[in-house]
């Protein structure tokens, strides 16, 4: 059995502090876990490359669409990896799968838990966020897909989660 790289185990020290569970993969540096997000359960995988210094951080959630719908999908992801700083959105075709992936690239052995727990939070918010407009686009008829406009889709602010605390800095005020 090989052992787990330095930086892995600074992930999972980062998830332990956090109150995250996880489970590191037997010979590999990953380790995987499981959210509860506001509009999907999130399975995340996060990889360590120990030769760069690098951290590879992945969630994903089931969503299978009809194959009508694919290239749909796909403008839909294409459009908002536009908006993003950060990161970017997939689809697993072989999978049916929402994904999002960020990287990061550490210039030390021992990684940085405030920028490990960041990513995993981006990582999190981003695919919950992208969820429900990939069902608007899944559950639309298929005589209208055609009348669906991405872009306006995308600026429908009904579909974004709720931010966590925005309610209770509304009750301090």
């Amino acid at each position: 059995m090989r052992p787990h790289s330095r930086q892995i185990l600074c992930v999972q020290e980062t998830f332990g502090t956090n109150g995250w569970h996880c489970e590191l993969v037997e010979n590999r540096d990953v380790l995987r876990a499981g959210f509860e997000a506001h509009h999907t359960r999130i399975e995340l995988i996060a990889q360590a490359y120990p030769q760069l210094n690098a951290l590879a951080v992945v969630s994903e959630s089931p969503m299978p669409v009809a194959p009508a719908r694919l290239p749909v999908i796909l403008e839909l992801l294409a459009r908002a990896n536009k908006q993003l700083t950060l990161g970017g959105f997939e689809y697993d075709l072989d999978r049916s799968r929402l994904v999002f992936r960020i990287t990061n690239l550490f210039d030390k052995e021992r990684f940085d838990g405030d920028i490990i727990s960041s990513m995993v939070h981006c990582a999190i918010a981003e695919l919950d966020r992208i969820t429900p407009y990939a069902a608007v686009v899944r559950d639309t008829r298929e005589d209208l897909l055609a009348d669906l406009d991405i872009g306006r889709l995308l600026m429908r602010e009904d579909l974004i989660p709720p931010v966590p605390g925005d309610d209770m800095e509304e009750e301090e005020l």
